[in-house]
């Protein structure tokens, strides 16, 4: 089975709940998924898939001619089916350029014909994106499971404890992860400031305070060890994104925007409280028992637009720090 896996961060690792009912529903079956580079570290850590396979293309890049080399070396390799869980037509082109037979997908773009098992799909505003992609990996017709498996990604012990020595993070007191950013806009972002006098607030507790982030993050990082009078530890930057999963899982809790970071931290089982802002919970809710919700219901909520058309993002702006610390306790 190839499983062509979606390029943003977060959705990758809520494919891992399609990947674990697909192992479920079909014993022994080999997954092998392709994914971008940067998303490859996630999938090796996903207990379910044979091999991670990198398509070499940039985001929102075209690149044929990488597709075409990647979809003729997969050729001798007889796969019965792909699914394709992007709904765009690029996405489609490596399976049907292999010759797999069975290429199960939803019609998206411009896709008839690449697209031989056809699936239907109710649309982003009528069920989770974790519910509309389950339904490739069932027969036709069948219904979704009411409860789908969660991702969980597998920890390296020794690698933890190697980042632990290597960064400096040894000491007592439980330890709060932030994520601040958001890929997707500000429109997601509780401000930085926030985030900061929550760092404060918990040092002041006793709890131990790591920032995390990519390095196009770490200026946001920045912002909130200066907000928290230096409380917070900024690892924004310094780690790759598999040393996220293996710190992620020696915290208490993590406070994080609705990110591609809020679904790692969700699937290394840690206890989440997830902050919305332009988006919702019904569509891309963390994926386990564990966490809490932080929002706003407004009337202009949720808009998904990446930059407030109001101006006001009234929508984080409101949420309080007392209320967000209130749920890092038990």
């Amino acid at each position: 089975m190839l499983v062509v896996g979606p390029a943003w961060v977060g959705d990758m690792v809520m494919a891992q709940a399609v990947l674990r009912l697909l192992a479920a529903r079909r014993p022994g079956v080999a997954i092998d998924v392709i994914a971008p580079p940067w998303s490859l570290p996630l999938v090796r850590r996903m207990p379910e898939v044979r091999e991670a396979i990198a398509l070499e293309v940039g985001h929102g890049e075209f690149g044929l001619g990488a597709r075409w080399r990647l979809a003729r070396r997969l050729r001798r390799r007889g796969y019965g089916q792909a699914l394709l869980l992007p709904r765009s037509f690029k996405a489609a082109l490596v399976p049907w350029l292999a010759g797999i037979p069975r290429r199960t997908g939803h019609l998206g773009e411009a896709r008839r014909g690449l697209v031989n098992d056809v699936r239907p799909d109710p649309g982003r505003r009528r069920a989770p994106w974790v519910r509309r992609m389950a339904v490739l990996a069932l027969e036709p017709g069948e219904a979704v499971p009411e409860v789908l498996p969660q991702p969980r990604l597998a920890v390296d012990e020794a690698n933890r404890a190697r980042l632990m020595t290597a960064l400096g993070l040894a000491g007592e007191g439980p330890v709060l992860g932030l994520c601040p950013g958001a890929e997707y806009g500000p429109s997601k972002r509780w401000p930085a400031r926030r985030y900061g006098a929550l760092a404060a607030r918990m040092a002041a507790r006793g709890w131990r305070v790591w920032v995390f982030g990519s390095a196009r993050e770490r200026p946001l990082g920045e912002e909130v060890v200066a907000a928290s009078g230096g409380a917070a530890r900024n690892l924004c930057g310094r780690t790759r994104l598999e040393d996220v999963v293996d710190l992620m899982s020696a915290c208490e809790r993590v406070v994080t925007n609705d990110s591609g970071l809020m679904h790692v931290a969700a699937a290394t089982g840690t206890a989440l409280t997830v902050i919305y802002g332009a988006s919702s919970p019904d569509y891309t809710p963390p994926l386990t028992p564990r966490a809490r919700i932080v929002r706003r219901a407004l009337a202009c909520a949720p808009c998904f637009r990446r930059v407030c058309p109001l101006g006001h993002t009234a929508c984080l702006e409101g949420i309080e720090v007392e209320e967000v610390e209130r749920t890092c306790t038990p």
